[in-house]
């Protein structure tokens, strides 16, 4: 399915979705000019084709440091290693590429226990691991908080980095609603609160200490096919340590990116980016990675299968 099923409303609505995944559709229908209940139809009905909002603790903000893995597997288990790391919860997206024997992985390790991460020290050591690299997430740029944007939609004014600072403690109903979001991010307050035995105004006091501190967003996680999006590409950039700032700050503002962060290893710059086809493609990297300053060098690996998106248990 591509754009031309979703009409301009479908793709309006993703956009509010895209700028808020918790606004309420009385307000929404009123920036669109519809009814409520036209809202709630097509959301619905987009729902139904597979969209979902989700919520994403942001791991600086709460002492956690993303990694991104990439592995070289033999190609009778690239698929089953994929598998087992989708299933669990500390990573947030698994992809496979490259003929189906490259695979990514991104999940958060507790900052002050990196060293001892049993993931990072057990992959290596399995048989069907041919080579596996660990690039840690120095930082995310901004215009890109939330790992996927499918939509290709971006916010009308860049909101502000929030200064990462000191961890911020939560509780044991913080961390209710981060699981509980995690699944949906518009479960309702009364929902919520059940899950938390809380009060519905307490649980709306957490969720604004939350997001006004930084430490949750919400994700819309949507098909990019059925919007006529048919190639996800990681991007591997080598860039010169004095550009690299003004480069990610570049690639984050480009509606084809989904996801841009400066990483350790030889290439310090890592992009997904989302294309029509192949031609689409060639563009971007002729038009817009062309012109940057102080890229070396640039590698690509289009992405053949998502095993994991966004949270736990999305596929």
């Amino acid at each position: 399915m591509d754009s031309g099923d979703l009409d301009e409303l479908d793709q309006l609505l993703l956009r509010a979705l895209q700028l808020d995944g918790r606004a309420h559709f009385s307000s929404v229908a009123r920036d669109l000019g519809v009814s409520e209940r036209t809202v709630t139809r097509r959301y619905q009905r987009l729902c139904a084709q597979g969209l979902r909002i989700v919520g994403q603790p942001v791991a600086s903000r709460l002492g956690l440091t993303r990694w991104l893995l990439r592995l070289h597997c033999t190609p009778d288990a690239a698929g089953t290693i994929a598998e087992a790391l989708a299933r669990r919860p500390d990573t947030y997206w698994v992809t496979l590429a490259s003929g189906g024997t490259e695979l990514y992985c991104a999940l958060d390790i507790r900052t002050s226990d990196q060293r001892n991460a049993p993931l990072l020290r057990k992959l290596p050591r399995t048989a069907q691991v041919l080579s596996m690299s660990a690039h840690c997430m120095l930082h995310i740029f901004a215009g890109a908080t939330s790992t996927w944007h499918a939509t290709r939609f971006q916010p009308e004014h860049n909101t502000p980095a929030v200064d990462s600072g000191a961890p911020l403690p939560l509780d044991a109903t913080d961390r209710t609603l981060l699981n509980k979001l995690s699944r949906d991010g518009r479960a309702s307050l009364s929902g919520l609160a059940t899950a938390a035995d809380r009060s519905p105004a307490s649980i709306r006091r957490h969720l604004d200490r939350l997001r006004e501190a930084g430490a949750l967003s919400f994700a819309v996680d949507f098909d990019p096919g059925r919007l006529g999006y048919h190639l996800i590409t990681r991007l591997w950039l080598n860039v010169a340590p004095a550009h690299l700032h003004t480069v990610g700050q570049a690639l984050a503002g480009h509606p084809e990116i989904a996801f841009a962060a400066a990483v350790t290893g030889d290439a310090n710059l890592v992009a997904s980016g989302i294309f029509r086809d192949p031609a689409d493609l060639y563009t971007y990297i002729d038009r817009r990675i062309g012109p940057l300053p102080g890229i070396h060098t640039l590698q690509t690996a289009p992405t053949l299968r998502e095993i994991k998106r966004v949270a736990v248990g999305a596929r």
